[in-house]
């Protein structure tokens, strides 16, 4: 009997190890349960180092290659409906120097604001009706992480710069047109959805 019941757990836990595969790698705990795992099964892999937590209630098959920005994996686990914005986007579109003390989310106006114990967040709210507007889905060591696109996150950061200063808004102007991120073109698509055309003009005339 004790046989029978050590292999029942073994059998279970190689099942939960075959949904992390199938799911990415990456599950948190409400996934997991409803994809059928057993909490014991969660618990018996986590203590034996089979997957390890990325954040409270996120975990990783241990056997995976290290996430290269755990940070952005635990916001698009945790809080799916948040796009990485501003100094976050600039940096992993590379039109930045600076290097992010928090990770930058947008969120749409109304959106209850997401308890999260790491990594820091800093939250800015969109409107509805812009939201969507830009967001990328990348692929993030296997996780899909939701980015604005390198043209959107320079304009918000126009739209923001009295919150994150209009020096880092102006490199990444710069950076975005030596680096060929994307068009002047596209920028200006932008600035005119976000009301920021008259603004970042004279920005844009500089450069070129």
């Amino acid at each position: 009997m004790v046989y029978l019941s050590i292999m029942r757990y073994r059998t279970r836990e190689e099942e939960a190890e075959r949904v992390f595969r199938k799911r990415g790698g990456t599950l948190r705990t409400s996934q997991a349960i409803a994809e059928g795992i057993h909490p014991r099964s969660l618990y018996s892999l986590r203590t034996k180092g089979r997957i390890v937590p990325l954040s409270r209630g996120l975990y990783r098959l241990a056997n995976l290659p290290d996430v290269g920005n755990p940070d952005f994996a635990v916001v698009a686990a945790r809080i799916p409906s948040a796009a990485i914005c501003l100094i976050s986007s600039l940096s992993f579109h590379q039109m930045t120097t600076q290097v992010p003390h928090s990770v930058d989310i947008a969120l749409p106006r109304g959106t209850k604001a997401p308890r999260l114990d790491f990594p820091p967040l800093r939250i800015f709210r969109i409107s509805r009706g812009i939201f969507e507007a830009g967001i990328e889905t990348q692929d993030v060591d296997g996780i899909a992480v939701r980015v604005y696109s390198p043209a959107r996150s320079i304009v918000d950061c126009f739209k923001f710069r009295n919150r994150i200063g209009i020096d880092i808004a102006v490199e990444a102007l710069r950076l975005s047109q030596r680096r060929r991120v994307c068009t002047v073109a596209e920028i200006l698509e932008y600035a005119k959805l976000l009301r920021m055309r008259r603004v970042m003009l004279p920005y844009l005339e500089a450069i070129q």
